[in-house]
């Protein structure tokens, strides 16, 4: 069974419902063979990343970075999983209220590190998320999820 690893920081109202859509668009029933398996940032570790198939990332835009505990996570698994998880595939959302290019750009640098791939564009949310703002987030989760299904 293939593994879908949610790697969020939802520290917000508004970070967490970008989260539970991802979330439900990933564990779709109709998205058969693939475990879902989320973890906050500040806890991910390397043997997560290393048993996962692909990634979800979700984080708020902090000053124009991705937020200190995603770059923590990031800074626990780089090189651990430098040389096993290259190919792999991943999506991010994003919110912020203002300077989210540098988040997702800094999200992108590292990604493009470990030889990640991105398969689906990213969900960037300024303000409280809208409706469709939160069915975006569910296709993210649930274009990653059904990517990985055998």
């Amino acid at each position: 069974m293939a593994r879908l690893l949610i790697i969020h920081h939802t520290p917000s109202p508004h970070t967490q419902a970008m989260f539970e859509a991802v979330l439900a668009g990933a564990s779709d029933p109709e998205i058969e063979g693939v475990e879902v398996v989320r973890r906050a940032a500040l806890a991910v570790t390397a043997v997560d990343v290393l048993d996962a198939d692909g990634y979800l990332l979700g984080t708020p835009a902090n000053l124009g970075y991705m937020s200190g505990a995603l770059k923590h996570a990031f800074d626990t698994i780089y090189y651990p999983c430098l040389d096993s998880t290259g190919g792999r595939p991943y999506g991010v959302y994003l919110h912020g209220n203002e300077g989210t290019e540098g988040a997702e750009n800094s999200v992108e640098r590292i990604t493009s590190g470990l030889g990640w791939q991105r398969a689906a564009a990213a969900v960037v949310v300024s303000g409280p998320p809208s409706k469709a703002d939160l069915e975006k987030c569910w296709e993210l989760g649930a274009t990653i999820a059904a990517g990985l299904m055998d």
